[in-house]
């Protein structure tokens, strides 16, 4: 027994845990090599024969989550957005740009052929009938938006949405142009009614 180094129980005197302790021969450092090792091995990724190891993955879930369900938090930025309802080609992928889109550039030529008889009036009423053409082309969208499967860019939103935003606009636009002034084409007595109450 070495003086002044008090026993434990069960244990002779100066037999150590770890490093300290020792008797001076390694035995002590042995010891503390072997409770390292049984450490080490304790902190090791457990694994199940025939099944997959269990990776640092499990270390990112908080403390007394398990088994409650947890999932990681959403992320704060968006880095993509899903394609709308229909929003795919109209025309198979091997097809060239314009067959894949041809929705979109039949409502955009439309609407550009209203813009050009509007701007260079070649004939009498011809602001009248270009505005038309720009409403009818936004009621051909809503046609097409609805009877198409995939209607390529020209799917802004849910289906049901670009068919009440295209029809709307369209149908108010024609309607706007048949009864500008003057020589209104279409007349409705409560709407002249309604516009005369609400200037006076």
């Amino acid at each position: 027994m070495t003086a002044g180094t008090p026993g434990t129980a069960g244990k002779p005197d100066g037999a150590g845990d770890g490093v300290e302790g020792g008797d001076g021969d390694g035995a002590g450092i042995a010891e503390g090599g072997a409770s390292a090792e049984a450490a080490a091995a304790a902190d090791a990724p457990a694994s199940v024969p025939g099944g997959p190891a269990v990776t640092d993955a499990a270390a990112e879930v908080p403390a007394g989550s398990a088994g409650t369900g947890w999932k990681r938090p959403a992320p704060t930025l968006t880095t993509d957005t899903a394609r709308p309802e229909g929003g795919g080609r109209a025309a198979p992928g091997d097809a060239p740009a314009p067959a894949r889109q041809w929705p979109l550039l039949t409502v955009l030529t439309l609407a550009g052929i209203g813009l050009l008889v509007v701007g260079t009036d070649p004939f009498p009423q011809a602001f009248r009938i270009g505005a038309m053409l720009v409403g009818a082309a936004l009621l051909v969208g809503a046609v097409m938006r609805r009877a198409l499967p995939s209607v390529g860019m020209l799917a802004v939103r849910s289906r049901f949405t670009d068919m009440i935003t295209y029809g709307v606009m369209g149908g108010l636009i024609v309607l706007l142009a048949l009864m500008v002034q003057p020589k209104p084409w279409l007349t409705i007595p409560f709407l002249e009614e309604v516009l005369h109450l609400t200037v006076t």
